[in-house]
């Protein structure tokens, strides 16, 4: 299949292009950025090494990605300017996989309320896959338009989904702290991300209503009868990249952390990214950082009748690129991980 990247100079888009370069079922085509316009991709990404080293960034017009033999664009671009290529691109026969918030939610209003604007495509929100593989069956056949989760709820909807599904745990006073990489930030030029405001410092943000919480409790509804709201506290933390999810929620009928984890295994079995770890060991970012990975672990605690769900990520791999290639992978009917760590 050729491919393209719309948005490839950003962290995530850097990340598509090291995967997409290295994969041995795809051609990448295009890669695109307006700042990198004519320069090489090595020259912009020097990690890619001699592979995909003829490769240029390019701008071109909607029009000119609209009737080029690119077949599947991959949209690392900001949500609100996302819809704008994919609609077009779909309606003239390309497939899309759009990494931005544009089609993860099946509310408009939602959207409005979370993301301050109007949905630009509203006709399309119940019409794109909710791109989480290990949870939804993805496939061509049921849409073009794959919308890749967001970092945050990927490390939450993967561990909490099947537990609320076969009702193991309650469905109110659920709480969430995560803390993520500066890279999940992007590479926008703000103060608050400059080496001496970050370094040595961790923090809390985006309270009390982050933009994925929206994502977050109406992915995580579908799974049981009634709607699941949730307390849910971003950090920043001082390192480049990873994210570490810590769950706390109530056991239903008692404290039974092996029901759990045979709930999980019975969950992801033969799902090459979902790793369960063994009682004593709780997920670390650095063991996954690198990796299409995602690392579960669970503490029981007998004084609150809870449950202390962990996880573990690399935002910019299962966080986004990597997962979107894992998407591409299932919809083309190649092996699931291939091309991925």
């Amino acid at each position: 299949m050729k491919t393209g990247i719309i948005g490839a100079s950003g962290y995530t888009g850097q990340e598509l292009v090291s995967l997409l370069t290295k994969h041995p079922k795809i051609t990448l085509q295009k890669i695109t950025s307006r700042a990198h316009s004519g320069k090489a991709i090595t020259e912009v990404i020097p990690r890619i090494g001699r592979t995909g080293s003829s490769l240029l960034f390019s701008n071109p017009s909607l029009d000119e990605l609209i009737n080029c033999e690119t077949e599947l664009f991959f949209l690392a671009l900001p949500h609100g300017t996302a819809s704008e290529y994919a609609i077009p691109l779909i309606e003239a026969g390309k497939k899309v996989i759009d990494l931005s918030a544009d089609f993860r939610l099946n509310s408009q209003s939602l959207y409005q309320e979370f993301y301050d604007m109007e949905h630009p495509a509203p006709s399309w929100l119940d019409k794109a896959q909710y791109g989480l593989p290990e949870l939804h069956e993805l496939s061509w056949e049921k849409s073009p338009l794959i919308a890749s989760p967001g970092c945050y709820p990927t490390s939450i909807i993967v561990p909490i989904a099947p537990l609320l599904a076969n009702g193991l745990i309650e469905t109110n006073d659920i709480i969430i702290n995560s803390i993520s990489g500066i890279s999940g930030a992007g590479k926008n030029a703000s103060e608050q991300l400059l080496f001496c405001e970050r370094n040595e410092n961790a923090g809390v943000y985006g309270l009390p209503k982050h933009r994925h919480l929206s994502e977050i409790e109406e992915q995580l509804s579908q799974f049981t009868e009634e709607p699941i709201v949730l307390s849910f506290q971003p950090h920043l933390g001082p390192m480049n990249r990873g994210i570490c999810s810590t769950i706390s929620v109530k056991a239903k009928g008692g404290l039974r952390p092996d029901l759990v984890k045979e709930c999980w295994k019975n969950s992801y079995s033969g799902r090459p990214f979902v790793q369960i770890l063994n009682e004593g060991n709780l997920p670390q970012t650095g063991r996954v950082v690198g990796t299409n990975r995602v690392d579960l672990g669970i503490q029981e605690d007998p004084r609150t009748n809870r449950y202390v769900l962990c996880s573990a990520e690399d935002n910019l791999l299962k966080g986004a690129g990597g997962q979107a290639v894992q998407s591409m992978n299932i919809c083309n009917g190649y092996e699931e991980g291939c091309g991925l760590p």
